[in-house]
C-alpha cells in the first residue's frame, strides 16, 4: 500500500511555521505576541547545547510537540481538513483521526525546524475579523528571498488557537482536505486511516535511524 504523501506546500509551511529568528513587527497585536510566543520558545529549544545532544533527540522533540500543541487546534483543524466527512464520524473516530492528523503535522514540524539555518521573519500588521485573525509575516531566507507566511486563528476564550496556515497564499488544511477527499472518495475512510497509520509507523522508523539534526527529506 503506497504511503500517505505529503504536499511540497504543506512541507513548506511546516517549515516555515518553525523557522523564525529576529523578530521586526511593523504593528503587534494579542494573536502576533502569542504566534511569535510559541516560535521563540521552539528556537530556544533547537538551540539550546544540551538538548542537541544525541541522548536527548527525543526529549528536544517531545517538547517541540507540547509548544506545538499549545499554538495549534489540531481538532479544528482536523475538522476543516475532513470538512463534509467529519459530520459522519463518530466520537471515537473523531478522537483517532485528530490523534493521527496532529501526530502527521507535528512530525513534520519537527523535522523541518531541526534543520534550522538562521533564517529571519518579519511580522506585518494583523489582519482581523470578528473572532479570527490573521497573524502575517515573511520569513527571509539567508539568500534574501522572501516567503509570505500567514497563521490563521480564532479566539477561544482569553486565547488565540490556530487553525490553519498558509505558506505563499496556499492553505495547510486546503491541501490536506483535497488530499483526504480524493481518498476517501475514491477508496473509503478507512482506507485514509490506514494510510495514516502507516505513515506514523514510517516516520517511528525514520526517527529511529535519522542522524540528529538531518531533516527529513
Amino acid at each position: 500500500m503506497r504511503a500517505l504523501p505529503t504536499p511540497r506546500a504543506v512541507r513548506a509551511g511546516a517549515m516555515a511555521a518553525g523557522i523564525a529568528l529576529a523578530a521586526a513587527a511593523a504593528w503587534a497585536g494579542p494573536a502576533t505576541d502569542q504566534v511569535k510566543a510559541s516560535v521563540d520558545r521552539v528556537l530556544k529549544l533547537v538551540q539550546d547545547p544540551e538538548l542537541k545532544k544525541p541522548q536527548n533527540a527525543e526529549k528536544r522533540r517531545t517538547q517541540i510537540r507540547e509548544v506545538a500543541r499549545g499554538l495549534f487546534d489540531f481538532e479544528e483543524m482536523g475538522k476543516r481538513a475532513l470538512a463534509r466527512h467529519w459530520a459522519a464520524r463518530t466520537p471515537e473516530q473523531r478522537k483517532r483521526f485528530t490523534e493521527l492528523f496532529a501526530d502527521l503535522l507535528e512530525n513534520s514540524y519537527v523535522s523541518k525546524i531541526e534543520s534550522y539555518g538562521g533564517e529571519k521573519i518579519l511580522y506585518l500588521p494583523e489582519q482581523a475579523d470578528a473572532d479570527t485573525v490573521t497573524v502575517r509575516s515573511k520569513i527571509v531566507t539567508q539568500r534574501g528571498t522572501e516567503i509570505p507566511l500567514d497563521y490563521r486563528l480564532q479566539k477561544k476564550g482569553d486565547r488565540w488557537d490556530a487553525y490553519d496556515v498558509a505558506i505563499e497564499g496556499v492553505s495547510l488544511v486546503a491541501n490536506y482536505r483535497s488530499q483526504f477527499n480524493k481518498i476517501i472518495t475514491q477508496s473509503s475512510y478507512e482506507e485514509l486511516v490506514k494510510k495514516m497509520e502507516q505513515k506514523q509507523l514510517e516516520v517511528v522508523e525514520e526517527q529511529k535511524t535519522r542522524k540528529p539534526g538531518t531533516a527529513s527529506p
